[in-house]
């Protein structure tokens, strides 16, 4: 039955529908009376579905749902033999519902994405009688304590504790971070991050349902369930549509003996400009927003921006590019200028796989500097690297391996090095001959627009909150850029969504604008979320409600404005029908309407709540 119902709902047999109805009213003006009543056609298309809804919804969920005042008003005009008016009110209310859907259909692929990253195989070490050998199995059969073995470029298979090696590890997909992570013996290491250079070998602590990687899975399931879905606003106020319609047209039959006009009370009663106020607004509004470069997934998202009074940002990728740059070269010896310090570096970074090295070669070559040939070279993963040039050795790397190599820092290094770290900056420290002889500082670059997007959104009452998997330190220097004064740091997926259910607990409606992996269960807890669109993960969309697909954070304000804007359009439109409504039962009452007028009357009244939202479309809220 319900398959049925569903397939009359549709959009192809509403517009059939609609098309009979047009034939009917045609028929009626022009005084052509066939054997059947187009508007038959209409009734059971789009009324029976009508039906069965308010009588499902009564009978199993006792709820007294605005279909069911659509359905007496529809069955009394069949019973009085005004075919059109009850064709009409079915009619729609079924264009009102396709509306609803289709502003309302929402995106559900996010956690198939996230379930795609869990590694499918892991290389296990088996201790054997001739030694230590390699098998490569299944995931579902890694326990906890394994040994576990993982070459650069592959996936950590389970959450670990490094027992042999050094490496760096790209874990923005657990952190949000810019920078690739150093990690040394008995580090931590998650499911799900890459190794990017250095094989390791790791003793596997938790594996499967217990896993970082799945546990952000059920975190975003999660929170998706607890998201109750938005209950229409006509629907809430069916309870008391019903009861104060039909005390009214029986009062109006008792008063005037009229069945007609008990009958047409019924009709333009019928909230059908109401049930038209909200998904029409949002239809336009989502229009604009996508001229704009902004993809809204729902209605309801559009809605809760609107309620919105704190936004919450990740740092990295939102308010920063994500993009590592030079940001200082820094000689410690006066000898050496700038240009020197930097194709020193670059000449025996120019093998290295680090990151951190690629940046500054790539700095060297857009630059022009001399890049020379080494000779000699050595990496350490999670250190640095040395290398012979021009008969001179060459050491860069972090502060650890300087230390490792007996280099001696003075006040001025240690003065320098305090202030970058104070900065949230990364470095590399560059020795030459056991003297360090500089230091070439790296950092993600602020977007130019992020000051004062956070400025506009103070000016208009909203706090901004500062919610990033990066050190403190890095966190505040970011912040202190662009003007956010509330800064939470060091935060893991799971701290992120305690971020946010804190700032819950304090009544704020929170927006939540990330672009990772790392981002996705904070997105699905937060009020309504905001991804990066172009350089974001694709889970970060798929677990938000609206996507800057220009990566323009400039649209956040615009975005606020739209959304205030779209909430007094649907209030006005509420208004509206419901004084059109007020007005039309009057007439009702006093026999100047009759059901087919009065069908008219409120088929006009819902034309002018879609013409007030369509002014939305192309209304201007850049300023």
């Amino acid at each position: 039955m319900k398959k049925s119902m569903d397939f009359l709902a549709g959009l192809t047999m509403t517009i059939v529908s609609g098309v009979f109805l047009a034939a009917s009213l045609i028929l009626m003006l022009t005084g052509t009376e066939p054997p059947v009543d187009p508007a038959w056609i209409t009734v059971v298309i789009s009324g029976l579905p009508l039906l069965y809804l308010a009588i499902t919804r009564l009978v199993f969920q006792k709820w007294i749902s605005s279909a069911l005042l659509i359905s007496i008003a529809m069955v009394a005009s069949i019973g009085i033999g005004e075919l059109f008016a009850a064709g009409e009110v079915a009619f729609i209310m079924a264009l009102g519902a396709i509306l609803e859907d289709m502003t309302v259909a929402r995106a559900k692929k996010g956690i198939s994405k996230l379930i795609s990253l869990v590694p499918q195989q892991g290389r296990k070490l088996i201790q054997t009688a001739d030694g230590v050998r390699e098998e490569v199995i299944p995931i579902e059969q890694i326990s906890k304590d394994d040994m576990l073995r993982v070459l650069p470029g592959e996936t950590i298979p389970v959450d670990g504790i490094i027992i042999y090696g050094n490496t760096s590890v790209d874990q923005s997909i657990m952190t949000g971070e810019s920078l690739p992570v150093d990690k040394k013996e008995n580090d931590s290491v998650f499911c799900g991050t890459m190794n990017c250079y250095g094989s390791i070998d790791i003793r596997a602590t938790q594996v499967g349902e217990d896993s970082s990687l799945q546990k952000i899975i059920d975190m975003v399931k999660g929170a998706e369930n607890k998201r109750a879905p938005m209950q229409k606003i006509v629907d809430k106020w069916a309870t008391w549509l019903v009861p104060i319609a039909l005390l009214i047209a029986i009062v109006a039959y008792i008063i005037t003996n009229d069945v007609v006009r008990a009958v047409t009370v019924l009709v333009v009663f019928c909230p059908c400009a109401l049930a038209l106020a909200t998904p029409t607004s949002i239809m336009a509004a989502i229009g604009q927003a996508t001229k704009h470069g902004v993809l809204i997934k729902s209605g309801e998202a559009l809605e809760r921006m609107g309620n919105v009074d704190c936004i919450a940002f990740d740092k990295t990728g939102t308010l920063t590019y994500g993009n590592l740059k030079v940001s200082d070269i820094i000689p410690l010896d006066v000898t050496i200028s700038n240009v020197e310090l930097l194709s020193k570096a670059a000449s025996v970074e120019k093998r290295s796989e680090h990151p951190l090295g690629k940046t500054i070669v790539k700095y060297a070559e857009d630059n022009g500097f001399v890049i020379s040939e080494i000779e000699d070279f050595q990496m350490i993963p999670g250190k640095g690297v040395t290398a012979t040039l021009s008969s001179k050795t060459v050491i860069c790397g972090n502060h650890l391996y300087i230390k490792e190599n007996s280099i001696a820092e003075t006040d001025k290094m240690q003065n320098i090095l305090a202030n970058l770290k104070n900065q949230g900056k990364a470095f590399i420290i560059v020795a030459e001959n056991g003297k360090a002889i500089g230091i070439i500082a790296l950092s993600d670059t602020i977007r130019p627009t992020a000051k004062n997007v956070v400025a506009k959104l103070a000016a208009t009452d909203t706090d901004v909150v500062l919610l990033t998997g990066d050190n403190y330190l890095t966190a505040k220097y970011m912040a202190e850029q662009v003007g956010i004064k509330n800064i939470r740091a060091d935060l893991l997926p799971a701290q992120k969504v305690s971020s946010i259910e804190d700032l819950q607990k304090k009544n704020k409606n929170v927006c939540m604008i990330g672009d990772g992996v790392n981002d996705a269960p904070a997105l699905k807890m937060a009020n309504v979320s905001v991804a990066m669109g172009t350089m974001g993960s694709d889970i970060a969309i798929e677990a938000a409600d609206i996507a800057l697909m220009s990566d323009n954070i400039d649209k956040i304000p615009y975005l606020k404005r739209l959304s205030n804007s779209t909430l007094r359009t649907i209030k006005v439109n509420i208004t509206a029908s419901m004084g059109i409504n007020a007005v039309a039962i009057v007439l009702s009452v006093l026999g100047l309407l009759n059901p087919i007028t009065g069908a008219l009357v409120h088929n006009a009244g819902s034309v002018l709540v879609v013409l007030n939202a369509s002014l939305l479309y192309d209304r201007n809220f850049d300023q």
